[in-house]
């Protein structure tokens, strides 16, 4: 990528003028972002629904590492984004969206034929490109929309998917009654082969590309070394923190990403150029990897504590009748609102001040669940519900931020660093999460259950998290004070 500096000014002007570009909702702009949105369903239906199930495909493959059958896919995510982005800039983000589209959908398809616990999470690594099509879709709407409209445009695509979520736990739950949790898969897998078909027959190729070639060799490099040390996060409270194997594993990772950093990123091309991202877009991008950590990590919880009841006397526990859609269903309501507000309040105040507010959402929703949401139904739906505006909100303007950050022939590359983000702290939290839980379980009535301490001690690490987010915000909002959305990128700042 070439550098995110002050020269990208002068090359923004180089773009499309801007009445080739929508500056308003047409029939037209209206198709694009139906089918983009339901490319996002495909998303969810990947990274999400395997949260319904997370009790039965520990028993069906004889684990209890939830953590890594939640979140394969999104550190597989975290592999494909730097890869997929650059190829995306250079190659066509529609042909590229294409093939991530066919690869999530056959990744599908080999999880719901899995036999065995290896072979479900080769499905799921190749469901991980699902996590492309997510920034690939928002890098396409700048090349459709201007700059002001396209942020409101971000927020209806980031999020629109939300409103599929709002019936699918009360559709998904009689369906797994029936037929299983294989069902998960099969939706998947259904809505990838629509998705390839809409988008290829309907959406415009883009027209801003950026000549060169794809650094293959970096991408393998980079997103092997954050494996690599995401991996060890996950074996470490399996062999041990100190075990040979995990730090073999660790040491490779960080020696590939030193290779990558000091040698590769040095060279012509880089897939990242690490070194020209500006100072704003290294503060959004620290808080989305916080904020959105911290968020899944609770939606993770939020799926087992949906198991307990209130009445086993541990301590925590929100089983009930319609749990599962309440408090998966009603806060995907959250997810729409916090996208869409993001996106149209952004055009107004800029993202970094929306990013600000779903930063202050979350840690209100960790402290009401904290102190008293653990053991009562009522009190978790509103601390998802809020939870969910966080979502909303953090998605939404980190891409908005980065959308400012750039010239369109970058949106790819650029879009595909938010995604690492979100894929790195998901990842992370998920698994930090999973070892507090492991470490804190305790013995009731002859049965080793997870511990009401674990739980509270789970939560709050959460709410530490949002609040540490709420640091780097605070220097983006006030470096971006004053800033007023234009179609010139501002990387500078």
């Amino acid at each position: 990528m070439a550098e995110l500096g002050a020269d990208a000014t002068a090359e923004a002007r180089a773009d499309p003028p801007a009445d080739d570009l929508h500056t308003g909702w047409t029939r037209r702009v209206v198709g694009y972002v139906a089918i983009l949105v339901m490319v996002n369903v495909m998303v969810d239906s990947v990274l999400a629904s395997p949260t319904f199930v997370l009790p039965q495909l520990s028993e069906a493959f004889h684990t209890d590492q939830f953590a890594w059958i939640g979140s394969s896919a999104m550190l597989a995510g975290a592999m494909w984004a730097p890869l997929l982005g650059k190829s995306a800039d250079i190659n066509g983000k529609r042909k590229i969206l294409v093939i991530t589209l066919l690869v999530a959908g056959a990744g599908g398809l080999v999880c719901l034929a899995a036999p065995h616990i290896i072979v479900f999470v080769i499905g799921r690594v190749l469901q991980g490109a699902a996590v492309a099509a997510l920034f690939l879709t928002v890098a396409l709407i700048r090349d459709i929309c201007a700059p002001k409209f396209a942020m409101v445009v971000t927020g209806f695509v980031t999020s629109g998917s939300a409103v599929f979520g709002i019936v699918t736990p009360f559709i998904l739950e009689p369906a797994l009654d029936a037929f299983g949790w294989r069902v998960v898969f099969v939706i998947s897998a259904s809505f990838a082969g629509l998705a390839t078909l809409l988008v290829r027959l309907v959406l415009p190729e883009s027209r801003n590309r950026t000549p060169g070639k794809v650094d293959v060799r970096g991408a393998l490099v980079l997103g092997g070394g954050l494996a690599g040390v995401l991996v060890y996060i996950s074996l470490g409270q399996v062999f041990g923190w100190l075990n040979p194997f995990p730090i073999l594993v660790l040491v490779a990772g960080i020696a590939a990403l030193l290779f990558w950093y000091l040698v590769l990123t040095r060279r012509p091309e880089p897939v990242i150029d690490i070194r020209g991202i500006s100072v704003a877009l290294g503060l959004g991008l620290l808080v989305v990897v916080m904020g959105t950590g911290a968020y899944q990590s609770m939606l993770q919880l939020f799926s087992l504590l949906i198991e307990v009841s209130p009445e086993d006397g541990l301590g925590y526990g929100i089983a009930g009748p319609a749990a599962l859609g309440l408090m998966f269903g009603v806060p995907s309501i959250g997810i729409m609102l916090g996208g869409i507000l993001a996106g149209a309040v952004a055009t107004r105040v800029g993202p970094a001040r929306t990013l600000a507010a779903g930063v202050l959402a979350g840690v209100t929703a960790t402290v009401i669940m904290l102190l008293i949401g653990a053991g009562n139904l009522p009190l978790a739906v509103v601390s998802s519900f809020l939870l969910s505006l966080t979502a909303g909100s953090l998605v939404t303007s980190g891409f908005n931020l980065a959308s400012i950050l750039a010239p369109r022939e970058r949106q790819g590359t650029v879009s595909s660093m938010v995604m690492v983000m979100v894929a790195i702290g998901s990842v992370t939290m998920n698994f930090i999460g999973s070892a507090v839980l492991g470490a804190t379980r305790t013995v009731h009535e002859g049965e080793s259950v997870n511990s009401s301490f674990g739980v509270h001690s789970y939560i709050a690490v959460a709410g530490v998290v949002f609040v540490l987010a709420a640091i780097p915000t605070a220097f983006l909002v006030r470096r971006m004070r004053g800033y007023v959305v234009t179609g010139v990128p501002v990387s500078h700042i």
